[in-house]
């Protein structure tokens, strides 16, 4: 029998994958938070499937995601990114990831970890929602506002609240799993006890 998954998803596998192994799985591990935010920037105005489809191109060009690494980019390397048609080639989302790797950075230095950092916005648990369509779910919400505008007093780019809601979403503080979802409830919490194992 087909599950019932979130509306959002499509037919590939990769993104039903997606969706069933990682999508509102809560991240505690700084490097998976590093990715998601250069994927989610990579995303401002395109489709997350796009970015999807190319996960694997950016985990190779940016040194697996590794922000010391990609904090020491220079203009050169830059370049060299900006080559590379793995990835999506826009300077400007290019620079802020490595912007964004020096930003996280001090974060790491100033709360121990980006993770410690960022779960403060949800109080440290995740805000568990119940929408029954996809019209339901906001763009945005007041922790994701108020957590665009904390990143951008850091340096962060590519933050703007919508961003940072899906990143929200994507990572586990805000559980939008579909009441229809067979990830809904139940299955969320079986997810949630792997989430470590995975990383």
């Amino acid at each position: 029998m087909e599950k019932t998954r979130c509306g959002w998803v499509n037919s590939d596998p990769l993104y039903a994958d997606y969706h069933d192994r990682e999508w509102g799985v809560p991240v505690h591990d700084d490097h998976k938070w590093f990715e998601m935010l250069i994927l989610e920037g990579a995303q401002a105005g395109l489709s997350w499937y796009t970015v999807l489809k190319k996960r694997e191109h950016y985990r190779e060009a940016f040194d697996r995601f590794d922000p010391l690494k990609v904090a020491a980019y220079d203009d050169a390397k830059i370049e060299e990114l900006l080559s590379n048609e793995g990835i999506i080639r826009n300077r400007l989302k290019v620079q802020s990831a490595v912007t964004n790797a020096r930003a996280l950075l001090k974060v790491q230095e100033e709360f121990g970890s980006f993770d410690a950092y960022i779960w403060r916005f949800v109080g440290g648990s995740p805000i568990l929602n119940s929408w029954g369509s996809l019209s339901e779910v906001p763009a945005s919400t007041a922790e994701s506002d108020a957590l665009s505008k904390d990143l951008r007093k850091r340096g962060f780019k590519f933050v703007g609240s919508t961003i940072c809601y899906a990143l929200m979403q994507a990572t586990g503080m805000v559980n939008d799993h579909m009441t229809q979802c067979y990830l809904y409830k139940g299955g969320c919490g079986h997810q949630a006890e792997h989430a470590h194992e995975r990383g």
